[in-house]
């Protein structure tokens, strides 16, 4: 009986000296941790960028002396931008209100159709068979546009490690057209003194991706214009009216466009 007593006494602090050798399940606070994680405290930071935009206009209704013109030649010319932004971050997320001073030129061209009445007369015997083409004569567009914009973006970074980051972002942006120092030229049109009446606030949505290294980064984004920016277009007729056979003077023109615009750019962190 005294063996089987001094038995057990061996067993019990033999299971009691392993179990006070194993490590503690709770990490105290001697202890630092190898996976600690980022601290979730909101933080705040200023930047400067700029770059380089490229304008696309969807051209819904362009019409000339009552006839639609479908097919629309987009010319991408270069434009520029500068910008201030402020970036709320919180882990993964941002949030970022920028102005921005934008310029942005684009050119279309077109054939214009000419009145069908002062294509030539046609003698009878003339074979009608494939039946001739309305006339045309080529035509453009240019826009070299003036605004101060607002984008408020929200971000997500899907890699954020270190001083490295990618991230994808969108948001709305309201923009407000200079129409003093925008400029809209419409070459061989038969009208003197044509003006194109801009509406001073558009709403645009943008999407885009933004790769950061430590303070520096680069921005990709694609503003999709919301609504038509044309308001009217104003002219005067030539006074003297072109005789028979000749060009007549056209009589209106209807222009409905909404502005894309791509855009890279390169900022830094201050």
């Amino acid at each position: 009986m005294k063996r089987d007593r001094a038995f057990l006494l061996v067993i019990f602090l033999t299971v009691a000296a392993l179990a006070y050798g194993q490590p503690s399940a709770v990490p105290t606070a001697d202890v630092p941790s190898t996976g600690e994680k980022r601290k979730p405290e909101t933080s705040v930071n200023f930047g400067a960028k700029g770059g380089f935009t490229a304008s696309l206009f969807l051209v819904s209704d362009l019409s000339i002396n009552g006839q639609r013109i479908d097919q629309i030649q987009n010319n991408y010319k270069i434009g520029y931008f500068a910008s201030m932004f402020m970036r709320i971050n919180f882990d993964r997320h941002f949030l970022q209100p920028e102005l921005s001073y934008t310029i942005n030129r684009c050119n279309i061209t077109f054939d214009k159709p000419l009145p069908t009445d002062i294509s030539g007369d046609i003698p009878a015997d003339t074979p009608t068979d494939p039946p001739a083409t309305a006339p045309s004569d080529p035509g453009s567009i240019t826009s070299s546009i003036h605004s101060v914009e607002f984008p408020v973006i929200y971000g997500y970074n899907l890699i954020k490690e270190g001083p490295y980051s990618l991230a994808v972002f969108a948001g709305p942006k309201l923009r407000f057209i200079w129409d003093k120092k925008s400029k809209v030229t419409f070459e061989n049109f038969n009208m003197d003194n044509i003006h194109e009446e801009l509406y001073p606030f558009n709403v645009s949505l943008t999407l885009g991706v933004a790769v950061t290294i430590s303070r520096i980064f680069f921005d990709f984004r694609y503003d999709i214009g919301l609504h038509n920016i044309s308001k009217k277009i104003t002219y005067d007729m030539p006074e003297l009216q072109p005789s028979p056979g000749e060009n007549m003077p056209d009589q209106e023109i209807r222009f409905t466009r909404r502005d894309n615009v791509l855009s890279f750019s390169f900022g830094v962190f201050f």
